[in-house]
């Protein structure tokens, strides 16, 4: 689960990590007031306006700007909120802006330059340990970053037995050129990132940049965090701070009535029973020429209320041309998921796209029949290539 700046740097906070301090506003005025509140704590008159959207590269479209007093933090939030920013990683249509993140300015002169880091926790799947990549440049994209200059990222995995060790908090300071001051604080910073990822069941923390302000202060300036969907029952808090508006209005129908949905951007919609046949399936509708528009999981209990709804979800795609239905019967007998297939089918009465049915296992053959007898426009299949051929068929 995506979340927000300012929900991510709150998670840090509550781990002893040092952040940006900034607060969440909705309205133009309601940054102004954020901005006086930030002024009397921390004595800054610059504040930093940032579009608080699921997506990296916000300042490259206009979604992170500097105010220097308070005229400008009215005017450059007005701008912000309610604009639809596209980002490198927004469609073209971009995300609306319903909020902002006001902030203090933390680039203050002193008797050192500040400088920037990039640093990420993260699951190394290839070891199965966790690992913190890092950099001394931060502020850039880290894709850039590996395709440029790859010498410069570095990495740290995490022995799950004994955790982060003192040592390794060190070295990361060390490769990032830090002495004195800053190199104490920044191991400092590193453990207790560390311990916010663990403690929080996250998937992701990525902090770019990273600061080292003039003073020597470490401090976390963004942060991007995804937190485990599956690991949200040991965090009431954490689960309060979905922003369905953020994600995709299929992807949440779909959960909220309890269906696994992805929402890809192929041509042939699927409905199927099990992740790993669900992505074998995808890959059949690959080799048949097609691209699958979606992952549709719907389990072990494929009856007609749940085939309807499957169906409904599919449908709501206007560039599906196509359905698969590919389901092994063991735990549920394959006739009748047949017959809640033709009983949906009915139901809709609306189905104006070709629909190819796999059913395999307990049953299969009288499923086949119930199927080719129904009288509706549905297409049977027995075998893998036999599905994928009609695919084909279908979309020639």
């Amino acid at each position: 689960m995506n979340i927000h700046e300012y929900q991510g740097k709150e998670i840090l906070n509550s781990f002893g990590v040092r952040i940006q301090r900034g607060i969440v506003a909705s309205t133009p005025k309601e940054a102004v007031e954020a901005a006086k509140e930030l002024t009397e704590l921390t004595g800054t008159g610059w504040h930093v306006i940032k579009a608080q959207v699921h997506a990296g590269g916000r300042g490259k479209g206009g979604g992170v700007k500097l105010a220097k007093n308070l005229k400008e933090v009215e005017e450059i939030a007005g701008q912000i909120i309610g604009m639809n920013l596209v980002t490198p990683q927004t469609s073209a249509e971009g995300k609306k802006v319903h909020q902002v993140l006001v902030t203090e300015d933390v680039y203050y002169p002193g008797d050192s330059e500040p400088e920037e880091y990039y640093m990420s926790v993260l699951l190394n799947r290839t070891t199965g340990r966790n690992m913190i990549m890092y950099s001394t440049e931060g502020g850039m994209d880290i894709e850039t970053v590996a395709e440029e200059t790859p010498h410069l990222i570095f990495t740290e995995e995490i022995d799950p037995s004994v955790g982060l060790q003192g040592f390794q908090a060190r070295r990361i300071a060390f490769n990032l050129g830090l002495s004195g001051n800053g190199f104490k604080e920044m191991t400092k910073f590193v453990t207790a990132l560390y311990t916010a990822y663990v403690e929080s069941d996250s998937a992701l923390f990525e902090i770019n940049p990273v600061l080292k302000t003039s003073d020597d202060k470490i401090m976390a300036v963004d942060a991007k965090v995804t937190l485990d969907d599956n690991a949200l029952f040991r965090h009431k808090d954490y689960a309060a701070m979905r922003d369905i508006r953020e994600e995709n209005a299929v992807e949440v129908e779909a959960r909220e009535v309890g269906l696994n949905y992805v929402d890809l951007d192929g041509n042939v919609g699927c409905m199927v029973n099990g992740a790993g046949l669900a992505m074998a399936t995808m890959d059949l509708i690959k080799q048949a020429g097609g691209e699958p528009a979606n992952f549709l999981d719907v389990g072990g209990t494929a009856d007609a209320k749940r085939v309807e709804e499957a169906f409904r979800l599919i449908l709501k795609d206007e560039n599906v041309k196509a359905i698969l239905i590919n389901i092994f019967g063991g735990i549920v007998r394959c006739d009748r998921v047949a017959q809640g297939i033709v009983d949906a089918y009915k139901n809709m009465g609306n189905i104006n796209v070709p629909i190819i049915v796999r059913l395999q296992g307990t049953n299969a053959d009288i499923a086949k029949e119930i199927i080719d007898n129904s009288g509706l426009d549905v297409q049977s299949a027995i075998e893998f290539q036999e599905a994928a051929d009609k695919v084909q068929a279908v979309l020639a």
